[in-house]
Order: C-alpha cells, then structure tokens, then sequence
C-alpha cells in the first residue's frame, strides 16, 4: 500500500481529498501545526474507513517537513502522492509599495522551500516505485499577479516555475507534477470550487496524468474586474 501525503491539512480540501484518495486504497499522511487539528482530521477519516496518521510539521521549518515525510513513508509506505497546498498567512498579503525585501522572506519559504524540501523529501521513495504524482494547489495570483498581495504573487510565481520545471524534467521516470489553480474562494456551495469539487479534481490530475496546470474556474480578464 502507498500513501498520499498532504502538506497543509485542514478540516475543507484538505479532508475531502484526503478522503478521495483514502478511498482509492491509499494510507493517508496529514501534515500541519496543530496537533489537536490533526487528531480530529484523522478521527474524521478513520470513521471513514481511511487508514490515516497525523505529523505536526510547519513549512517554514525545513527540517520538520523532511522528518515528518520521511516518517510518514516509513510508517505507513512510501509516499506515491504528494499534495502541497497550505493556506497563505494574513502577512504574506501586503500591498507591493509597502513589501520590503524581509517581507518576503517567508513567503518564499513557504512557497519554494517548503515544496522543494518536500519533493526532494518523498522524490526517492517515487523513485524507488517507479512512480509518482506531485501536486500543488495555488490561488489566482500564482498566474496574475495582484499588487494587493505581493508576497503570495511572487512567491506563488516561484512555485509555479519550480512545479513547470518539475514536470519537464520528472516527465521520464513516470512521475507527473501538476498544478491546480483556484482563482477563487472555496466554498462547499461551489459547483467547481467546493472541497469535494476540487478533490475530484486532484484525484484526477493524478490518473489521467495529462498536462501541467487546470484552473478550477475560469479566471476573468483583468479588464472585466469590478473596479
């Protein structure tokens, strides 16, 4: 048995995809800070039927994502699916005029290290099984910048280059990287952007393994924006 991996649970997306992949025979690993969090999440999906396990693990911390990776494989079985889609933090949203060169240190971390130390994580084990699937959940601002929210813009067009560059170069050893852009809110009464919605289409990226990005919505042209 494999396991999918998620960097960044939470109680919407995180636990309908966690269940979609669950119920697709995967053991799931569940990565995020908070503990008590992580213990209902995996109550959740154990009353689901879902092999599940909790790692407390912070994406700015380099090193905690590694060990609880690495855990995770050795615990549960190596790690065929890696989901990388932890919620921004309010500080990372300044206007651009007002963004300083140390205010965008965490936002690249959180963005570029973190899914770099995650990949370089759980690339071995893929490795080992002669495939895999690395998938990156990002907002609009990963693909048009909003001069309202330049740490995310720049560091969500950092991961986007790393993930495109990913998907080249993992292409012949039969692991696909991809991305899925929610331009906007999820919400559960969402026709395509409920976490149910957006789980399905993950699950997705992961079976049918063609292309790179998919958007959840359509994204509007700037020109049509409500001023």
């Amino acid at each position: 048995m494999t396991t999918f991996a998620l960097v960044g649970a939470g109680p919407g997306l995180g636990l309908a995809a966690a269940r979609r992949f669950g119920r697709a025979g995967h053991t799931v690993a569940l990565l995020a800070r908070n503990q008590e969090r992580l213990n209902e999440l995996v109550a959740a999906l154990d009353s689901d039927g879902v092999p599940a396990r909790g790692y407390t693990a912070d994406v700015l911390d380099p090193g905690s994502l590694t060990e609880a990776l690495q855990g995770a494989a050795a615990a549960l079985g190596p790690v065929e699916i890696l989901q990388y889609s932890p919620v921004p933090r309010g500080g990372f949203m300044k206007p651009v005029l007002n963004t300083s060169a140390a205010d965008l240190d965490d936002p690249l971390a959180f963005s570029v290290k973190g899914p770099l130390t995650c990949v370089n994580a759980v690339l071995p084990g893929m490795r080992k099984l002669g495939r895999g699937t690395l998938l990156f959940v990002n907002g609009g601002s990963a693909v048009r910048p909003h001069p309202d929210r330049a740490g995310t813009s720049i560091a969500f067009a950092g991961e986007s280059a790393y993930a495109a560059m990913l998907h080249t170069a993992l292409a012949p050893e039969n692991i696909h990287a991809a991305q899925l852009i929610v331009p906007g809110a999820i919400s559960p009464d969402s026709k395509h952007s409920s976490p149910e919605a957006l789980a399905e289409r993950l699950f997705a990226l992961h079976t049918d393994r063609e292309g790179f990005r998919q958007y959840a919505e359509p994204m509007a042209h700037p020109q049509d924006a409500t001023p």
